[in-house]
C-alpha cells in the first residue's frame, strides 16, 4: 500500500486544510470504507510508517488510535489489523438478491424486540442469575459511594486509568489472592463493564480470526456470542459429573488456542471441574499454547464447604486469564467486572486496553474499593451464602413434594441456580413456553446446547432461586406441576414405584 500516495489523493478532495495527523486518519478512513483496504489487512507498524511518509509517529498512534476508537481497526498482538467491512464494493447480483432489504429488517426487529423483552420481564419467577436485591446492604452502599463522591477532585471528573482506579485494582489483588487463592499483582488487574466486556477482550487480544475456542457443552451463552462475533471457531466440548471432558484425541486433532471453562460451578449445569482435569488442562494448553479463560462464575456463593482454589493459582505463571464480576454478589446494574491475566502479558496487555477501552464509574470504584477494604463485602457474602443455602432446600423440598418422579435436582452445591432434569415425556421448551403465561420464567436447558456428533442433548431448566423464599417456592413448584400435567400426554405413564404414585398424587391435588 503506497500511503503518501493516499493521502495525496486525499488531500487534493479535502476541503478543509488537514494536519498530518488528521490527514492520515481521514485518507486511511476512507481508504477502509471504499474497499482499498481490505478486513483482515495488517496496517503498517507505527514506527515504519512515520519513516515512510516523514511524520512524527505520535502522529501515526493517534490516527491508528482514532480508527480503533471507531472501529475501523483492531489492535492485536499482530498489529493493528483493519476489522471492518468495506462499504464501497460493489456487491454481486447473487449477493443483492440474497441481501435483507434493510428498512423492513429494522422494523421486524424492532418489532421483535418488545415482544420479547415483554415475555422476559413478564416472567420473573425463578430467573437465573439475579441476586436477591431486597436483601443487598443499600444503606452500607450508599454511604460508602456518597464518601466517594465528597473525595473527588476535578481531575477524578475526566477519563479515569482505562485499567480500572488503582484502590480498587488494588482490592481486587489482595481479595482474591486470600478468598480464591490466585496469585496475581494490581498491575495484572483490569476492569471492566462486567464478564461479557471481559470475554469480548479476551477473543479481540488473545486469539486471531479463525483460530479455535472451546467451550463447554452445555455452556454459557455469553461466551459463544463473544467467540462467534469475534470470527472464532467454537468447539462444543462436552460436560459430565467432573466438568469439561477433554480428551486427548481433542488435543492432538483439534488444539484450541482459547478454552473457556466456568470450573468452579459450571453453567449450567452446576458441576464441578476435577482438580485432575484443572492440572491437565494448565499442561496441555501450556504445550499447546492455548489460553485458559477461567470465568470464576459463583465461586463466592458456594454452599456445601469454602470456596474451591482458582485454576489460575494451581501454578506459577499459568496460561489462566481469570475473570470476575460483582453483577451476582452485589446487583446487576453495578456493571463492575474484571480481568486478570498473566504477568508476562500484563505490559502488552495493558497497552492494547488501553487503545480500547475508556474508563468512567469513578466514584463507584472507589466505593467498591473501600466496600472491599472495609471487610463489608466479605460479610455480605456470608450472608448470602446462608440465605441462598436457606432457598435452595426451601425449592428442592418444593420439587420433592409436587414433581418427584417428574423432575430430578442435578448439582447443587452452590450459586444461585438448580439444574433439573425432566423425567416425564415433555419438551422443556415448550414447557418453558407455557411457564411464561404464568409468570415463572423456566431457562430451558436444550438452549444451552450446540449440536454437535457426540453432544448430549439436554432436557430440563434452569431454576433461579436468589428471589425466592421457601414458602414462595412452593406455591410456584404446585404452580409448575398443574403445567406439566396438563401437558401430558394421555397414554403417558411416569415411572413405575412408590415415587411414580407420590407424583401422580401431588398432581391430582395441585
Amino acid at each position: 500500500m503506497d500511503y503518501a500516495l493516499m493521502m495525496t489523493a486525499y488531500a487534493k478532495r479535502a476541503v478543509r486544510k488537514l494536519t498530518q495527523q488528521d490527514l492520515l486518519y481521514e485518507s486511511l478512513r476512507r481508504a477502509i470504507l471504499d474497499g482499498d483496504i481490505g478486513r483482515g489487512t495488517r496496517l503498517a507498524s507505527s514506527r515504519a510508517l512515520a519513516e515512510q511518509l516523514g511524520i512524527a509517529r505520535n502522529s501515526v498512534l493517534y490516527a491508528y488510535e482514532r480508527l480503533v476508537e471507531e472501529g475501523f481497526v483492531s489492535a492485536t498482538r499482530h498489529g493493528s489489523i483493519v476489522n471492518a467491512v468495506s462499504a464501497g464494493a460493489a456487491a454481486t447480483p447473487a449477493q443483492t438478491a440474497q441481501r435483507e432489504d434493510p428498512v423492513p429488517a429494522l422494523a421486524r426487529r424492532v418489532r421483535e424486540l418488545p415482544q420479547r423483552r415483554a415475555g422476559r420481564d413478564g416472567a420473573k419467577a425463578l430467573r437465573p442469575g439475579v441476586p436477591a436485591l431486597d436483601a443487598f446492604p443499600y444503606a452500607q452502599w450508599r454511604t460508602a459511594v456518597e464518601r466517594a463522591l465528597r473525595e473527588l477532585r476535578a481531575h477524578d471528573l475526566g477519563y479515569g486509568d482505562s485499567a480500572g482506579m488503582p484502590a480498587l485494582r488494588q482490592a481486587i489483588a489482595q481479595y482474591v489472592r486470600v478468598s480464591r487463592g490466585v496469585r496475581c499483582q494490581p498491575d495484572q488487574v483490569f476492569v471492566t463493564d462486567g464478564t461479557q466486556s471481559s470475554l469480548d477482550l479476551c477473543a479481540r487480544l488473545f486469539a486471531d480470526e479463525g483460530e479455535r475456542a472451546w467451550i463447554e457443552n452445555p455452556g454459557y451463552l455469553g461466551a459463544r456470542v463473544a467467540f462467534t462475533a469475534a470470527g472464532l471457531q467454537l468447539v462444543p466440548m462436552s460436560v459430565d459429573a467432573a466438568g469439561m471432558a477433554a480428551r486427548p484425541e481433542d488435543w492432538r486433532e483439534r488444539p484450541p488456542r482459547l478454552v473457556y471453562l466456568t470450573p468452579s460451578h459450571q453453567y449450567p449445569l452446576g458441576c464441578v471441574l476435577s482438580l485432575e482435569r484443572r492440572l491437565a488442562l494448565i499442561e496441555q494448553a501450556r504445550a499447546c499454547g492455548a489460553w485458559i479463560v477461567e470465568d470464576d462464575y459463583d465461586s463466592e456463593l458456594r454452599h456445601d464447604g469454602p470456596p474451591l482454589p482458582s485454576i489460575q493459582g494451581l501454578a506459577d505463571d499459568a496460561p489462566v486469564i481469570y475473570l470476575g464480576t460483582f453483577s451476582k454478589t452485589l446487583f446487576p446494574a453495578l456493571r463492575i467486572g474484571f480481568m486478570i491475566v498473566p504477568q508476562r502479558v500484563a505490559a502488552p496487555f495493558a497497552q492494547a486496553h488501553h487503545t480500547l477501552v475508556r474508563q468512567g464509574r469513578v466514584a463507584e470504584q472507589l466505593a467498591l474499593a473501600e466496600f472491599i477494604e472495609s471487610g463489608r463485602y466479605a460479610r455480605h457474602l456470608r450472608r448470602m451464602r446462608k440465605l441462598y443455602e436457606e432457598r435452595r432446600d426451601g425449592l428442592v423440598a418444593a420439587i420433592d413434594k409436587h414433581l418427584a418422579g417428574m423432575m430430578t435436582v442435578s448439582a447443587d452445591a452452590g450459586g444461585m441456580h438448580l439444574s433439573v432434569r425432566l423425567d416425564a415425556p415433555l419438551s422443556d421448551a415448550e414447557v418453558s413456553e407455557a411457564a411464561r403465561a404464568h409468570g415463572l420464567h423456566l431457562s430451558p436447558l436444550s438452549a444451552y446446547c450446540v449440536d454437535a456428533p457426540d453432544a448430549t442433548r439436554y432436557n430440563g431448566f434452569l431454576l433461579g432461586y436468589a428471589e425466592t423464599p421457601p414458602q414462595l417456592a412452593d406455591t410456584l413448584m404446585q404452580t409448575l406441576a398443574r403445567i406439566m400435567r396438563e401437558r401430558l400426554p394421555a397414554a403417558a405413564s411416569l415411572t413405575d414405584g412408590p415415587q411414580s404414585h407420590a407424583a401422580d398424587r401431588a398432581l391430582r391435588a395441585s
